[in-house]
């Protein structure tokens, strides 16, 4: 584990201040859950994430859906990738988000590209896919973003049907 080297005093209400540029890059933001572990002497704070219950369902779902599309299926948490398919698979898994797919949950809109389009994927890598961005909407809240993206196939009604299919099942999943 890697020191800060920065000090924060407890106040009589056993808070402390987590500084803002430690917020800003571990991506925590105001009203955010935290997770805190226990380890001896030790308090481990770790953003906490709904879709980390749901990777093992959402990797099967992808798995299952991606050949019969013959597309690649991209799941977020609010901050990474959490299951990738296809040959793309390691180029994403578990890599953080680009802020302009923050910026598409924070828009709560369904993006559809019929066309190679440009995106960013990663800060700072924009690549050409047809794709759908879908968010996975939690009780009013975004909590992740189903992606089916294709640098050869067009996208077709039927994915957009899916994209949609697998935000409500996962979202359904969470609630419960």
């Amino acid at each position: 584990m890697k020191t800060t080297g920065v000090v924060r005093r407890i106040d009589d209400l056993g808070r402390i201040v987590i500084p803002k540029e430690i917020r800003r890059t571990l991506r925590i933001r105001d009203g955010e859950s935290l997770e805190i572990f226990v380890d001896r002497e030790m308090i481990a704070l770790k953003k906490y994430s709904s879709m980390d219950d749901m990777t093992e369902i959402a990797k099967t779902l992808a798995d299952t859906i991606s050949p019969t599309i013959k597309k690649n299926i991209f799941i977020t948490d609010r901050d990474r990738f959490i299951v990738t398919t296809g040959e793309e698979r390691k180029k994403y898994l578990n890599k953080s988000i680009s802020r302009v797919l923050e910026q598409q949950m924070n828009d709560r809109e369904i993006l559809i590209e019929k066309n190679p389009h440009s995106i960013e994927l990663l800060d700072g890598k924009k690549e050409e896919y047809t794709y759908i961005i879908n968010p996975i909407n939690v009780k009013g809240d975004v909590v992740g973003l189903v992606i089916i993206l294709s640098v050869e196939e067009t996208i077709t009604d039927v994915d957009e049907k899916i994209a949609v299919v697998i935000a409500d099942f996962l979202s359904k999943h969470i609630e419960e």
